[in-house]
């Protein structure tokens, strides 16, 4: 293992995690260490072409943190993407040793010796809520999984930092882009509408719900470069802790995306297919990231809109 100073990244073989491991590479040359669980072995592909400096399965990880060994010295930050992120998984007690349980062990662990901690949390906290700031009064969560994201926000927001302490949670709205393959039914809509018009010809869309149109749904649609950015911004601020949102700001139509898949393969059409009733109580038909709180923290990310998103995606994955 690298006795030099690196970054750690959890869930580092998965969609987010992969990306911003080559984005941490790329801008700033220093090494990452992977930690991930491939029993899922196709996830290999995520790192194959990256030049990572170890890999720890999550376990071995978890040992390591609890053994007291002088593996922290040369931790520079933890950037904890690991978590089941499957919204219809309803086994609670697996969900909260995922998402919760572990990721406070990590967590406590930076903490005592001060190590920048950047976490991702999720927008579906927010759930059946039609307001999207970092606030309580806006987090309703819909299934186990937003609550496994939001218990462990309410935990970080009890802790008394120091400034030499840094927690940073990011609430990603509906991030798409390279390296989500293998999430399969829980990959983006512009990565199943692309598979879809490549297959037959046209991109399948839910019916209306919730009071919109057919595919007029509503999301915050962020590309998963621009997520990563984030994370990049706030290791470089290691002054700034908290809990933000991570999305565009804008709200765009699950139409708009079809669209965009249409407008760059120059062919296709749109069919709408009935919304599933197993989906209607637990589905969110309009989210839009606040990003009030992280542009008062000096965040200056751009956030690249859906037709500029989808044109980088599928420029990347069809090119």
């Amino acid at each position: 293992m690298p006795t030099e100073a690196v970054h750690i990244v959890t869930g580092g073989a998965g969609f987010i995690g992969s990306n911003l491991a080559r984005l941490l590479i790329e801008r700033t040359g220093d090494d990452v260490i992977v930690v991930d669980d491939l029993s899922d072995g196709h996830k290999f592909a995520n790192l194959a072409d990256l030049s990572i400096a170890d890999y720890l399965d999550k376990d071995e990880f978890l040992a390591l943190l609890r053994s007291g060994s002088s593996f922290a010295s040369g931790i520079k930050s933890i950037l904890h993407q690991g978590a089941c992120s499957v919204t219809t998984e309803w086994d609670g007690r697996y969900m909260m040793q995922n998402n919760y349980t572990s990721s406070k062990e990590i967590l406590d662990y930076c903490l005592e010796r001060e190590i920048p901690f950047i976490y991702a949390s999720s927008a579906a906290v927010y759930g059946s809520s039609t307001g999207f700031a970092e606030h309580p009064a806006n987090e309703k969560p819909l299934n186990v999984y937003g609550y496994s994201k939001l218990l462990f926000d309410q935990y970080v927001r009890r802790l008394s930092l120091s400034p030499r302490q840094q927690v940073v949670g990011l609430r990603y709205f509906n991030v798409y882009g390279p390296r989500e393959q293998h999430k399969a039914g829980m990959a983006s809509v512009a990565w199943h509408f692309n598979r879809q018009l490549a297959e037959t010809g046209e991109v399948r869309l839910f019916e209306g719900s919730g009071g919109y149109a057919a595919g007029e749904q509503r999301r915050d649609f962020v590309y998963v470069d621009d997520v990563c950015a984030v994370n990049l911004w706030f290791l470089e601020h290691r002054g700034i802790s908290g809990v933000f949102n991570s999305g565009t700001g804008r709200a765009q139509t699950f139409n708009e995306v079809a669209q965009a898949v249409i407008d760059w393969h120059g062919r296709g059409s749109i069919r709408y297919v009935p919304f599933p009733e197993g989906l209607r109580d637990a589905y969110q038909s309009y989210t839009c990231a606040d990003l009030t709180a992280l542009r008062a923290a000096g965040c200056d990310v751009e956030f690249r809109d859906v037709a500029h998103g989808v044109r980088t995606y599928l420029d990347t994955i069809n090119g």
